[in-house]
């Protein structure tokens, strides 16, 4: 024994107080400086989480939102995607300038999807009926065009009139600055009183301002050209003055929401318009502006001005029934004089239906009594008067016009290629005239069945958790305890893990639902569902236990309750459709979110996880978060690290232990000693405790082999018998902690992060040496891999080098981890001198499950 005595004197005569340079203050600072950056970039970072979470939402359909919305997020977003790179930048002493450059390609992107307005094109200020066409509704607007449409190119009846064009209702705005004065873009259409006020300002603008004299003598001409005429039919011109938007009667009706003025003289004609152009910023027609998604610069009012139908009967005409897609009939309604009452709903109307077969058979008729009508009064303006007492309960119209006008429906639907909406007039000669057509809304054949919070007669299985994507799915539970398991994944199954990962985006297209013990509506993973669509709840923390592999499910991702079987209904019940997807400002939406939320860089191992290929700001926060963990698990690696403010901590433990306070990690005493009561740091508080907690294991049992091995380490490795008497350096905030821990031969260093939002929290540790031969040591590695993956890790290991990493938990699991990696710690101490064979491996992991694990 007197060899070992000798070889072991080598390590006493090593031995040495470890020295601590002086401390320098402007290291403190820097290392502060940098820390700050990190927890700015980390806020950053959910902030960004939240609003494409908030952003994809919106895309549901189950809210309303307008242009304003799509622009002050965009703007917001783009602000803390700057704050991410920059805050980077000065972590990592600008190692990623490619960042910027990636950035400024994608921002350009959204800019020009948001900035694209409606062009109105530059016309004539009048536009006569037999120019206009269904293609110049941008001038024009959809009444007008639909009404030239119809007139020259399918040749049925329409009254005589001319468009006063969009351009010159831009002219009229422009001359008189209205645009700067009628600012819309900070509507809340949720604020009904601050949406009248802005809307009777608005009104008021445009009554008082002045129509420019060019404008004027444009329109005054042209009344004078329509006069001449009709002068054949009527003694004098009277005019309706209708509504023509933009977008008015094209894809959507904007039915009701616009002024008409009925028998219209020349002497009001000019005042008339104004009404009607004022009439664009009314309350209701701004809401439903902004409700259909359309921007401040798409509304922009044309004007009609349509030879006035003395009307003797009037109505509206479905080409289809609009209440039920499965029935193949025409749809007339018909009222006593002018056709607002129809519209209006004032009176009960007369009902045909007509079928749409070769002799257009009158199926039905009705007639009730109609006791008021509505008549153009002898001067100018329209009146109510009582209908004759001959005509009260009659028909309006003959079996010859009836089936008149449904011919004129089906050439129009055929025209069109859809069904129609079809306002018309008979005027006192018994001549039919098409006033308006628009397209039909046909409600689905089947209407949507509100779900039902539970379904009775099936079993719930989960009823919490966290909704990240919408929806209902079914089919049979796959587990995901690693990724390998990705790769054998079935279509149709349902995706059940531990955690969220990105990496679940491989699956996606199969997936019928995601659910997940632990994760955030926040993540990367919940926005790739929301972009995938597939149905997913979160956070249950049960179901890992609770469902089997293979079992039949029904997840309703809506009430968030999960269901044992197949539910046929609940799945077809859950299949709705978005209202809103069709409109400008859900186009727009979708269209910026496409530069925002995809995620690309999924692997960080990835060779393409590089500032070159970030395609969205998903990719750039993405990027940023990983390599700002990267900087900040290499702080203690630092040249400078140990010149820091370094303080050593009293603590009876078999470390020399010195502490770096970067803010609020330590609550110091008079005396300026830190004892464990002293640190607020949540991780090192956890991690201290614990090990204090313990009893430390003294020398391993060593046969003379074993230690031979240590010698030979130390020979071959001269540097480490230096390292052997290195103190270990805590870098600590409250949240925050980076623990470079010196034991023995053996390196390892904990960093951690423990605070209230789930999406910074994390376990990064990584492990390397030891003075035993290098199989001992890779035996080491492979008992605290086993280890860590029971604790749901994600272990990459090589030889004696092990590097371990956990995501996204809440506080108080993360504090659970830390715990046992505490008892994993003094439990691994020196451990690869006995390791002489797999066999020890696997009782030590038994043995440390044992005493030292109860799975979380």
């Amino acid at each position: 024994m007197r060899g070992v005595r000798d070889l072991l004197s080598i390590f006493r005569r090593a031995k040495k107080k470890a020295e601590i340079p002086e401390a320098r203050p402007s290291d403190r600072e820097l290392f502060k400086e940098r820390y700050l950056c990190f927890q700015k970039l980390l806020s950053g970072n959910n902030a960004i989480l939240e609003i494409m979470a908030d952003m994809e939402e919106k895309l549901s359909g189950d809210y309303i939102f307008d242009i304003s919305y799509v622009r002050s997020t965009c703007k917001n977003m783009v602000e803390k995607v700057q704050n991410i790179i920059q805050n980077l930048d000065k972590l990592s002493n600008g190692k990623y300038p490619g960042l910027y450059d990636a950035f400024k390609k994608i921002n350009s992107v959204i800019e020009e999807s948001l900035t694209k307005e409606a062009e109105i094109p530059v016309t004539d200020y009048i536009i006569p009926f037999e120019q206009a066409t269904k293609d110049m509704v941008s001038s024009v607007g959809g009444k007008n065009a639909n009404l030239g449409e119809i007139k020259n190119r399918l040749n049925l009846p329409v009254p005589e009139g001319f468009c006063i064009s969009a351009y010159a209702f831009k002219s009229f705005m422009d001359h008189n600055k209205l645009r700067d004065k009628i600012i819309l873009s900070s509507v809340d259409i949720g604020d009904i009183v601050g949406l009248t006020e802005i809307s009777k300002e608005a009104r008021e603008l445009i009554m008082e301002a002045q129509i420019p004299p060019d404008l004027e003598r444009s329109i005054t001409n042209a009344y004078l050209e329509l006069s001449q005429k009709v002068a054949h039919r009527v003694s004098a011109l009277h005019a309706s003055i209708r509504s023509s938007a933009i977008h008015e009667d094209a894809h959507f009706t904007f039915a009701g929401q616009y002024a008409t003025a009925l028998n219209v003289v020349s002497e009001s004609l000019i005042a008339k318009y104004k009404e009607v152009i004022a009439s664009l910023f009314t309350a209701r027609a701004i809401f439903y502006y902004k409700s259909k998604g359309f921007q401040e610069e798409d509304m922009a009012m044309a004007v009609g001005v349509v030879e006035m139908i003395d009307a003797q009967a009037s109505g509206v005409m479905y080409s289809r029934d609009p209440t039920d897609a499965g029935r193949y009939a025409i749809i007339i309604n018909a009222v006593w004089g002018l056709g607002s009452y129809a519209v209006e709903g004032r009176v009960s109307p007369n009902t045909y239906v007509v079928s749409r077969d070769t002799d257009r058979t009158i199926l039905e008729k009705s007639a009730p009594v109609q006791r008021v009508m509505l008549k153009c009064s002898y001067g100018a303006g329209v009146e109510e008067v009582e209908v004759p007492g001959e005509r009260r309960g009659q028909l309006c119209l003959t079996d010859n016009q009836i089936k008149t006008l449904a011919e004129y429906a089906l050439v129009l639907e055929k025209h069109y290629g859809k069904p129609q909406d079809i306002e018309w007039a008979l005027d006192q000669n018994d001549n039919l005239f098409i006033l308006q057509a628009r397209p039909l809304r046909i409600l689905a054949e089947k209407a949507e069945k509100p779900i039902p919070t539970t379904f009775p007669g099936y079993k719930v299985l989960i009823d919490k958790g966290q909704i990240a994507c919408k929806g209902v799915g079914a089919g049979k539970v796959y587990l995901i305890a690693r990724e390998e398991d990705l790769k054998n994944f079935p279509e149709g199954s349902v995706l059940v893990a531990k955690h969220t990962s990105p990496k679940f985006v491989t699956v996606m297209n199969k997936a019928s639902a995601i659910i997940t013990d632990v994760g955030s509506r926040t993540g990367h993973m919940a926005s790739l569902a929301r972009e995938y669509k597939v149905p997913a709840i979160l956070n249950t923390e049960i179901a890992m236990k609770t469902l089997k592999a293979g079992q039949e499910i029904t997840v309703d991702a809506i009430n968030r309750n999960i269901y044992e079987g197949r539910i046929d209904e609940l799945i077809e019940a859950g299949k709705r459709e978005n209202p809103f997807k069709d409109t400008p400002v859900f186009e727009i939406l979708a269209m910026v979110l496409k530069s925002i939320v995809p995620l690309n860089l999924i692997y960080p191992e990835d060779e393409r996880f590089r500032p070159e290929f970030c395609e969205t700001f998903h990719d750039i926060t993405r990027f940023a978060h990983e390599m700002a963990m990267g900087e900040m698990f290499k702080l203690s690696d630092s040249p400078d690290i140990r010149r820091g403010e370094a303080v050593k901590l009293q603590v009876k433990l078999p470390l020399e232990i010195y502490v770096i306070d970067l803010g609020d990690g330590v609550e110091y005493g008079l005396d300026k000693v830190i004892i464990p009561d002293n640190i607020r740091s949540i991780p090192m508080n956890v991690l201290l405790r614990t090990m204090m907690a313990l009893e430390w294991p003294g020398p391993p049992p060593l046969n003379v082999k074993g230690l031979l091995t240590v010698i030979a380490h130390t020979t071959m490795e001269p540097q480490s018998q230096e390292a052997l008497w290195d103190p270990s350096f805590a870098v600590i905030s409250k949240e925050y902690m980076n623990f470079s821990i010196r034991l023995g031969y053996h390196l390892q260093t904990i960093e951690a992060y423990a605070g209230d939002n789930i999406n910074d929290n994390y376990i990064h540790f990584l492990f390397k040496g030891g003075g035993a031969s290098l199989d001992r040591r890779a035996r080491r590695t492979r008992l605290i891999k086993e280890v860590l993956e029971k604790m749901d890790f994600n272990v990459d290991r090589t030889g004696d080098v092990l590097d371990a990493r956990v995501t996204k938990y809440d506080r108080s699991t993360i504090e659970e981890k830390l715990g046992t990696l505490a008892r994993l710690t003094v439990f691994t101490k020196q451990l690869d001198m006995t390791l002489f064979n797999e066999a020890m491996v696997d009782w030590y992991i038994q043995e440390f499950i044992k005493k030292h694990y109860t799975a979380e």
